[in-house]
């Protein structure tokens, strides 16, 4: 891929069982969509949902965008997927490092919605043109086990209200063509870059001191086909720890009269650096802390 913005940011998404095979099972020939309602984005967002599902970067989008107007494109965008990728069934963060929120100029992450088809079991194969800016970063994911989540207040308790962790390979999309600045309101806009993930086996969580110190000290080991390391990262990379990205995001969605329920599956962000997609290749992701035993893997093939 000849583009890439240079940025690390963090990915991942929420999403129930509803797995499909390929990614090629959503890649539709040619899209026209017409939004359902008129609103004051409807011409953008049109434009935005066919660039995205056609797999063309987006060539024209307004400058100067607040992070509120960003969130509002978000909504529409992700209404006019809907249809065609399913319900929303979790959330991701985006921006949980230091280093990318003062890239981007915020204090604080961004959060994605993840929708049930955007997500594929593993081992994947997937279409090196899955997206009109494709990339690959090594990512963790957790699912809610209790809707206590919503009145817990420490990481502990926290981590009593979740059931699994599950290794995640995000496959985001960055949409913009190279003119577009790539700031956090357009980021936003597009929904924090979801496209697609490959999901890993869950594996069940206990609440126990054991465990919270287990989920802040893993280590993320991306190689291609022939064992040679791309990146490696660690989990304390997300907010200190992946916890602390759980109780980010329940808060953010409380502040919108939003709650978290269970089955929600939560992206907590990428653990190794953005990486360009490159045909004929795979990508292997070994969790080292996960398992006392072995590394955990999971990939995806680029063909």
């Amino acid at each position: 891929m000849k583009y890439i913005k240079t940025f690390v940011f963090t990915g991942a998404l929420v999403i129930a069982f509803g797995f499909v095979a390929e990614a090629n099972k959503i890649q539709k020939p040619s899209f026209s969509l017409t939004a359902q309602k008129t609103t004051p984005n409807q011409s953008l967002v049109e434009n935005l949902t066919s660039s995205f599902l056609n797999k063309t970067p987006v060539q024209d989008f307004p400058p100067n965008l607040t992070l509120e107007e960003g969130k509002q494109i978000q909504a529409e965008f992700i209404q006019s997927l809907s249809p065609i990728l399913g319900k929303p069934v979790g959330y991701k963060a985006g921006l949980t490092s230091q280093s990318a929120q003062t890239k981007f100029n915020v204090s604080h992450p961004l959060r994605g919605v993840l929708l049930a088809e955007m997500l594929l079991p593993n081992p994947a194969v997937v279409s090196p043109n899955f997206g009109a800016i494709p990339l690959v970063e090594g990512d963790l994911m957790v699912r809610v086990g209790s809707e206590d989540i919503n009145t817990a207040t420490t990481t502990t308790e926290v981590l009593a209200s979740l059931d699994a962790v599950i290794p995640f390979i995000e496959l985001p999309d960055l949409v913009y063509a190279e003119n577009i600045p790539l700031n956090a309101p357009n980021l936003q806009a597009i929904n924090v870059g979801a496209r697609l993930g490959v999901m890993g086996h869950p594996i069940p969580l206990q609440p126990t001191p054991e465990w919270e110190e287990k989920l802040g000290k893993i280590q993320l080991i991306i190689l291609d086909e022939t064992g040679n390391q791309l990146a490696m990262g660690e989990s304390n990379a997300l907010l200190g720890h992946p916890l602390n990205v759980v109780l980010w995001l329940r808060d953010s969605l409380q502040a919108e009269g939003k709650s978290l329920h269970k089955g929600d599956l939560l992206s907590l962000g990428t653990i190794t650096p953005l990486m360009p997609v490159n045909p004929g290749t795979t990508i292997r992701a070994q969790y080292l802390g996960l398992n006392s035993n072995e590394p955990v893997e999971i990939s995806v093939k680029f063909q």
